[in-house]
């Protein structure tokens, strides 16, 4: 990078973590360390809620994965707005009513203790592995930027952000995460239009758009129905619905953000606008990696994006690279001609195109993606990257080679403040259950010091485990999948328990207990053996907790006490 660019990376990083500083001032106990005191306005709400969800993960992963699939990813968001009414009706209003630090405070009143456990262990777990997944995402950046070995820049990010965090408290993350998300939306935006903007002269948008088409990348919207079949409609829009239910319900790094609202009306707000305006964000993240493929038809493209292992391999292995390297160069020319004389067709009179030249070029395309394999089963092969594809690279090699100068410095630290502001919200959330929900039971009240103290021993405990998972982060593919796969393991059956304590008054703790252990089990084995889907564990998780409880209550053959 230029003198400019780190500059500019720097002093955005900095300026956001004296800001967080700044507005932390005045902690005194876990109100306000763990929830920022409850006072927080409609607008920190829903910027918090969706700088929590938006990591680091979705600017830097999101764009590859439309570049090698598709837009069809944005289909997992479809059930998350009918997910946010539900919430604000039922969920909120209960943790208001009850002034709760986190969500499952409440099973203990509605079961009981062993359940309250149980729930928030299945949650630390969830969480703490996502959240050692999302240290990686920017672990990514600092290693290309620097040339290190990632495992020490996961040291280096992990280490920031248990600083940042153990300091800052709850109140530091909402007010940085205000700025944080309103400088990463204007710089996404400047990116997607560069996209556009550096294409070849006589290429435009419409040209672009067209070649991302014929080549399957706008497939926004897949109706066949197959259950093994990650997106489509279907899957978003049932098995969408469960998981954002339980995310946003259920999760403490969602809860603790809208119960953190200073009212019951301003969590409800910054909740539903959340759900009106995720989905078309996430179209536009994606519409960049869909752009960014007709980008590199027009552009040439490296025969594979992370430049680390590939030039690692390629210093060990000349020969046999140089081969592969002179096929693709002509593969590239060719596709780059055939790509160009399809804008010249639809440029022409009757802007037809004839279908012997898509043909052509949707076989040329083919031919390179077989390369590109071939090159990434040699690289993992011998073992240069863990990293079993390079999709989180695709966007990060666009930003380093592509953007203008400072450019390229802000969309760095674009992903590393987004980094911070969904991480650093997860480690708090992680404290407060783990503090809140485990260490603190049993025991006599405390002092606010003590509090203050004991929150931030836990938040510096899970900032160290967060590191360690992302040690095997390297190992799981496609970053944003990742994530989304881990959370479905956990997220039914924690769901399940929630609405069976809503909605199924016979059913008893002991119960529920028994039916969450059974559920989570069978949800592992079914992933296991790989015969559907991920979002539909989110399904099978949430209905079969309370259909167990209904089956148990009815085989007890008598009304159920129910604890108030």
């Amino acid at each position: 990078m230029s003198i400019l660019d780190w500059i500019i990376l720097l002093g955005t990083l900095a300026a956001v973590i004296i800001y967080g500083m700044y507005k932390s001032r005045g902690q005194h106990g876990n109100s306000t360390y763990l929830l920022a005191g409850k006072n927080m306005p409609w607008y920190i709400v829903l910027l918090g809620i969706m700088a929590t969800q938006a990591s680091a993960i979705t600017f830097l992963s999101a764009p590859g994965q439309a570049y090698t699939d598709g837009m069809r990813f944005v289909q997992y968001y479809f059930g998350l707005p009918i997910a946010m009414v539900v919430i604000s009706i039922t969920f909120i209003p209960i943790f208001r009513k009850l002034n709760v630090y986190t969500a499952y405070e409440y099973l203990e009143s509605r079961f009981d203790r062993k359940t309250r456990i149980l729930t928030s262990i299945l949650f630390l777990l969830s969480r703490g592995l996502s959240t050692g997944i999302s240290i990686y995402a920017p672990s990514i950046i600092l290693s290309s930027i620097m040339g290190w070995n990632i495992y020490v820049t996961n040291v280096i990010m992990g280490g920031l952000l248990i600083i940042y965090t153990y300091a800052g408290g709850a109140k530091a993350i909402a007010h940085t995460q205000k700025l944080q998300f309103l400088i990463i939306l204007a710089s996404m935006a400047i990116a997607g239009y560069l996209v556009v903007a550096d294409l070849p002269h006589g290429v435009d948008m419409s040209d672009a758009l067209y070649i991302a088409g014929k080549s399957g990348k706008l497939n926004v919207i897949t109706t066949g129905f197959n259950w093994k079949d990650k997106y489509n409609i279907w899957s978003g829009i049932i098995g969408g619905f469960f998981l954002a239910l339980s995310y946003f319900g259920t999760d403490q790094s969602q809860v603790g953000r809208y119960i953190s609202g200073k009212d019951l009306q301003e969590s409800r707000m910054g909740l539903l606008i959340n759900g009106l305006v995720k989905v078309p964000m996430q179209f536009l993240i994606l519409l960049i990696g869909a752009l960014l493929f007709a980008f590199y038809s027009f552009q040439p493209a490296p025969l594979y994006f992370n430049e680390g292992a590939y030039n690692e391999y390629k210093s060990k292995n000349n020969e046999a690279v140089r081969q592969l390297e002179l096929q693709h160069t002509a593969l590239q020319n060719q596709y780059t001609l055939q790509a160009q004389t399809i804008a010249q067709y639809r440029k022409a009179g009757d802007h037809i195109v004839p279908a012997n030249l898509l043909k052509e070029f949707i076989a040329t395309q083919k031919e390179i993606s077989s390369l590109h394999d071939t090159i990434r089963t040699r690289i993992v092969h011998d073992q240069y990257t863990t990293d079993t594809n390079d999709t989180n690279y695709i966007f990060l090699y666009f930003v380093k080679h592509t953007l203008p100068k400072g450019l390229v410095g802000l969309l760095f630290a674009v992903i590393f403040l987004a980094s911070w502001g969904s991480i650093s919200a997860a480690i708090n959330s992680l404290a407060s259950s783990s503090l809140v929900d485990i260490h603190l039971l049993n025991k006599p009240a405390i002092g606010e010091t003590k509090q203050l103290m004991l929150g931030r021993l836990h938040t510096l405990g899970w900032g160290v485990f967060c590191i360690a998972i992302a040690m095997f982060a390297t190992r799981m593919g496609s970053l944003i999948e990742a994530v989304n796969i881990l959370g479905s393991l956990f997220y039914g059956t924690i769901l399940g328990i929630f609405l069976t304590a809503f909605y199924l008054k016979r059913a008893t703790g002991t119960m529920v207990f028994a039916a969450a252990i059974i559920t989570e089990a069978l949800i592992v084995g079914i992933y296991n053996i790989d015969v559907i889907s991920f979002l539909w564990l989110n399904v099978i998780g949430a209905l079969s907790v309370p259909l167990l409880c209904l089956a148990g209550s009815i085989f007890a053959g008598k009304e159920m006490p129910v604890n108030e």
